[in-house]
């Protein structure tokens, strides 16, 4: 769930890059230079508009009266430009200040999203170990957006001439931000992929994890023994469960006998102990196993009739 999850969320920042849900750039849909007078170009806007000019366009119209305002309009985008009501081309900072939560929605979004995945409850402690790993990641995605989008020169496009040398700065930075987003989901899908298969990223278990894990494997094994000794205490008490096991074990005495008197099945046994098991060697062992059991007690007799 929590891969699919990341890579639907990566999907959908690819999907936003499309131009279809892109704002609207009206210099490139009307194919006007930077420098054309704004009459003759909402003149072409309105032209192309079945419904005529929007709100939007008209609160646009008396705002692109300058080149400083359109530099800012390819700067900051068509939204900033026209709903800043405190905005103003002589102070281009406050269009950057009116934009940060634009640019920092996403951001602060994919950064909610990352610390649910690599939460220990959603994920257990494959995720949790990715979670500093992926707050890096998306805090520094924030500084960079934040630094490429202050620092940008407004100033370049003044000498451009033609539609084609505009940096449209605002639809490229759209996109690479989109794109970022998707980056670090995807990458931080795929490193828990491999972290929680085991592919990579192995890290061998502590001590205590170790001996934890033993302390529960005992517990399993003694409560299995507790189940089995009640369950035979339980046989041994009960006339008629007692008479069934007892039958049950001579039949299968009888049973595992007339087995073991078929011929291939003591041509089998033959092969196995003549190819893969040495007689000699079992025998020896037997015989130390048997003298380090009955040779203290042995020993110990002589001692017992003296006293």
């Amino acid at each position: 769930a929590t891969l699919l999850i990341l890579f639907a969320v990566a999907g959908t920042f690819v999907l936003r890059t499309l131009p279809f849900f892109s704002p609207e750039n009206i210099f490139s849909l009307t194919s006007s230079r930077l420098q054309i007078p704004v009459d003759v170009l909402f003149t072409r806007l309105s032209a192309m508009r079945l419904a005529g000019l929007t709100p939007s366009d008209n609160i646009l119209r008396t705002k692109l009266n300058s080149l400083d305002s359109r530099l800012l309009y390819f700067h900051h985008g068509p939204d900033v430009i026209a709903n800043c009501q405190f905005c103003n081309a002589e102070d281009p900072k406050s269009y950057l200040y009116y934009s940060l939560p634009s640019i920092l929605a996403p951001h602060l979004f994919n950064l909610c999203l990352l610390a649910l995945v690599t939460s220990g409850l959603f994920t257990g402690k494959e995720g949790a170990a990715w979670r500093t790993t992926a707050t890096i990641a998306a805090g520094a995605a924030v500084v960079i957006d934040l630094y490429l989008v202050s620092s940008y020169d407004t100033a370049q496009n003044s000498r451009a001439t033609r539609l084609e040398d505009i940096d449209t700065f605002f639809w490229k930075m759209r996109v690479y931000r989109l794109l970022g987003l998707a980056t670090v989901n995807g990458l931080l899908g795929w490193v828990l992929y491999l972290s929680s298969t085991n592919r990579a990223f192995l890290k061998p278990a502590t001590t205590q994890e170790r001996i934890e894990a033993s302390t529960r494997v005992l517990d399993s094994a003694r409560s299995k023994l507790g189940a089995i000794g009640i369950l035979r205490n339980t046989v041994q008490r009960d006339t008629v469960l007692r008479e069934k096991s007892s039958e049950y074990w001579v039949r299968e005495g009888m049973v595992m006998g007339e087995l073991m008197e078929e011929r291939e099945v003591v041509e089998g046994v033959n092969n196995a102990l003549g190819s893969r098991i040495d007689i000699n060697t079992i025998t020896r062992d037997a015989e130390v196993y048997a003298q380090n059991v009955v040779g203290p007690s042995q020993a110990n007799q002589p001692a017992n009739g003296t006293t």
